[in-house]
This record gives structure tokens, C-alpha cells and sequence, in this order.
């Protein structure tokens, strides 16, 4: 079968029309086996854990950091989202770790509102949902109830992974192979292991923006609310709450990339520097934060586009299979959504490839409905001038009208289209290890 290996020795699998002559059947549960080696322990690799683990399969996760990461940026859960999380029983712990944001204001530059959005005025989700959560506590939340149901290892990765007709044969970067049913490539949107098995099949749509998080000291004005800022030159600064005592800003500029998410930390934060200089509010005290930073994190955002994903015995899901940038408002949402079905579609049905057939067909629509956002949105959220600036916040300002209000919040509400869990059963509730 096909071997896939870094860097240089890539041999290519079969054609992708070609069938494999020899089905890929799990296990019954009642055998030894049914071994799943998931890669990536964030939002979807711990949902893909949990759920898998508590149907009794075998499962191993694989993290190339060190140890967990906590971090990251608020990230809101919506619509089926909720709903996987429901099944799981997490919903309500997810709610309670909150970031506390109360609505989104559009400020300028001396800091008067221009548009207000709370969520207390909003039927249903507005810019703010009603479970914002930081990336690294909804991760915290799902790993805590997965590491019971499987095997984590920190400070690894894969170096290679050969097809055999008794499934994925992977070898570790930290040495020794070991023989799994089934891979889920559960990565970010950069996923080298994506890259290694599917080599040349992502054809990312770049959304021409610039976007850097980080986490800065907490200020006496700093209030519940997501407050953003625009300045000319299609540049915009925003400050979010969080529970940690500490705010997270965010700086964002709309242009086509240069290569910058391929620099390093330095120089991104240099560019930083010298881009968001004269950008006036509230930049001055995040810039100075940027060099105390242990959480900075760059990127030029691009959406993954595969046309296939999965290949044997490996599946792709969340990010590394679909990223759809954080300008869609459903990232976790998708990661929830997506790790859930596909893990679900894996213990009904022993075959590997129809389980994975049947899990892209369910996510498919989803996924297309949350990509499909417009590269006009993120142009216009970020005006050149200082007049474009003053128009943006006259609409957003008649938008935030109560008779319009609801209806405006819900064009950047959950993706309309979802996935139907009814066909899925119950977790069982499994004695932890």
C-alpha cells in the first residue's frame, strides 16, 4: 500500500477514482482492536476522543506540544454546535466558563460608541453569542472529559504513516511504528500531516486579511463588551473580555498576504509595530503589551479548500479539513460539529471507508454554507478612509436600531445550514479507565 513519509520519500497513493480492492472493516467492539490515533488535542481532536472513547474503541492522541495549550481567543459556539455539546453534557460547564462579553460596540476614535449590540437586546446570537468562550477553556473543558476514555501523548507528531491491508502502520517523529484501524487528522489550518498524505490537494482561498491575537494586562475601562475600532488604511483594533483577569486584543488589516505568516514571531510583531503606529484608540497600550506576550499568535487567513477528506485509513476534520477562517463566525462550531459526526459515523458502522463517506456527505453542506462568505465582507468591515470609516458606522448605527436590531444580529448568526444528529445514538455512559 502507499507509504507516506517526510519529507522527500512521498510516494503517492492510488488514483483517487480507483477503489481499494480490500474493504477496511473495524473490528467488532467485542475484539481486541478497533485503535484510533487522532492527531491534534484542541476543540475537535478531544470531541472526536471523547466520543470514540466512550463507544469503547481504542483510542490514542497524539500532541506535538509539550504539554496541553491553554490560550487563544474567544470563539463562540452556536446552533448544532450547542446541541453536541448537550449530548456530551458539557453545555452548561461550557456556558459557565463564559468569557462574560455582554455585546459588541463599534467605538471611535475618542472612544464614543458609534454601535451598539447587546446580547440582552438581541434575540438569538448576535456578533456576540451567547457561549463565547476562549479557544483554549472550551479545549480544557473537552480534554478533561476525554482523557479518562484515551491515551495522550504530548511532544509528538507523525513522522509517516504506511497503508496496509490491516490498516494505517504510523511512525512516530519520536521513534517506534505502531499499527492503528484508523487515523483522524484533528490539526489547525497549517496541519503538516494533512500536507503529508493529501500533498498538493488544499487549494486555500486566501481572504486577503491580516490577523493577530494576544493576550494583554487587564485596564480599569476595559468593560464586558467586544469593542472595535477602525482606523484608515482598512485597519481595525478590538479588545475582548475574558474570565483570567486579562483582556485580548486583536489587530486586523485587510490586504493581500506577503509572505507574512511564514515570518517569524519578531518580525511579525515588528510589522505590527510599524503598520498599526498611528492607528490611535486604545493601540498604544496593546502595542507596548505585544513584547510581554506569551500567547501571540499571527496569521494570514485562508480557508482550506479539499476536495476529498479522507484517503484509506486517514480522515480529516476541523481546521485541517475545512478551515473557514474566523471571518465565518462557525469555526468551533464546525470543529464541534464535525469531530462529533465523524466519530459517531465511525462506531455505526464498521466500515472505515463508508463511515468516512458518510461523515463527509453529512458535513459537506455545512461546511460550503460557512465558506461561502463573501471576501467583500472583511472590505467592508475595513474601510480605507477616514469618511469610508464614518459611513460603516452610520449603517452599523441604523443597524443597531431596535426594529432592525435582531434582524441585522442574525446576518452574522450560526450557518443556516445543519446537520441533522438525530441519527445518531446516545453516548454510552462509559466507567472511566
Amino acid at each position: 500500500g502507499p507509504h507516506y513519509s517526510r519529507p522527500d520519500n512521498l510516494l503517492l497513493g492510488r488514483n483517487r477514482n480507483e477503489s481499494s480492492s480490500k474493504e477496511l472493516l473495524l473490528p467488532k467492539e467485542n475484539e481486541m482492536g478497533r485503535r484510533i490515533l487522532i492527531t491534534g488535542a484542541s476543540v475537535a481532536g478531544n470531541v472526536a476522543a471523547g466520543v470514540l472513547g466512550r463507544h469503547g474503541f481504542d483510542v490514542t492522541v497524539l500532541e506535538r506540544a509539550e504539554e496541553f495549550r491553554d490560550g487563544g481567543q474567544n470563539i463562540d459556539v452556536r446552533g448544532v454546535g450547542r446541541e453536541v455539546l448537550r449530548k456530551m453534557e458539557l453545555e452548561q460547564a461550557a456556558l459557565d466558563q463564559g468569557t462574560g462579553e455582554k455585546g459588541t460596540v463599534w467605538v471611535k476614535q475618542d472612544g464614543q460608541e458609534a454601535a451598539r449590540f447587546a446580547t440582552d437586546e438581541v434575540e438569538g446570537d448576535g456578533p456576540t453569542a451567547e457561549m463565547e468562550i476562549l479557544r483554549g477553556d472550551l479545549a480544557r473543558l473537552l480534554y478533561d472529559a476525554a482523557k479518562d476514555h484515551a491515551h495522550y501523548r504530548f511532544g509528538d507528531r507523525i513522522a509517516s504513516i504506511d497503508e496496509r491491508s490491516d490498516g494505517a502502520h504510523v511512525t512516530l517523529a519520536g521513534g517506534g511504528t505502531e499499527r492503528f484501524d484508523a487515523v483522524i487528522v484533528a490539526e489547525g489550518v497549517g496541519s503538516s500531516t494533512r500536507d503529508l498524505i493529501f500533498p498538493g490537494e488544499n487549494d486555500p482561498r486566501w481572504m486577503d486579511m491580516t490577523i493577530a491575537y494576544f493576550t494583554i494586562p487587564r485596564h480599569p475601562d476595559d468593560d464586558r463588551m467586544w469593542r472595535w475600532y477602525n482606523a484608515p488604511g482598512k485597519r481595525s483594533v478590538s479588545l475582548r473580555p475574558d474570565r483570567h483577569g486579562t483582556s485580548r486584543a486583536m489587530l486586523c488589516l485587510a490586504q493581500a498576504s506577503d509572505g507574512e505568516q511564514d515570518w517569524d514571531g519578531e518580525r511579525q510583531k515588528q510589522f505590527l509595530r510599524d503598520r498599526f503606529a498611528d492607528a490611535g484608540w486604545e493601540t498604544p497600550r496593546i502595542l507596548q503589551a505585544l513584547d510581554d506576550s506569551d500567547d501571540f499568535y499571527f496569521d494570514v487567513l485562508r480557508q482550506v479548500r479539499m476536495p476529498r477528506w479522507s484517503k484509506g485509513s486517514v480522515a480529516l476534520t476541523g481546521d485541517a479539513a475545512w478551515c473557514a477562517t474566523p471571518l465565518a463566525g462557525a469555526g468551533a462550531t464546525l470543529a464541534v460539529t464535525g469531530a462529533y459526526v465523524l466519530a459517531q459515523e465511525l462506531a455505526r458502522d464498521a466500515s472505515i471507508s463508508q463511515a468516512f463517506s458518510s461523515y463527509e456527505q453529512q458535513m459537506r453542506p455545512m461546511v460550503e454554507k460557512a465558506q461561502g462568505i463573501p471576501k467583500l465582507v472583511p472590505r467592508l468591515m475595513h474601510p480605507e478612509s477616514r469618511i469610508g470609516i464614518r459611513l460603516l458606522h452610520d449603517v452599523l448605527g441604523i443597524a443597531s436600531l431596535g426594529p432592525v436590531r435582531s434582524l441585522a444580529a442574525k446576518l452574522v448568526g450560526a450557518p443556516s445550514e445543519e446537520v441533522d444528529l438525530s441519527r445518531y445514538a446516545a453516548l454510552p455512559v462509559r466507567k472511566r479507565r
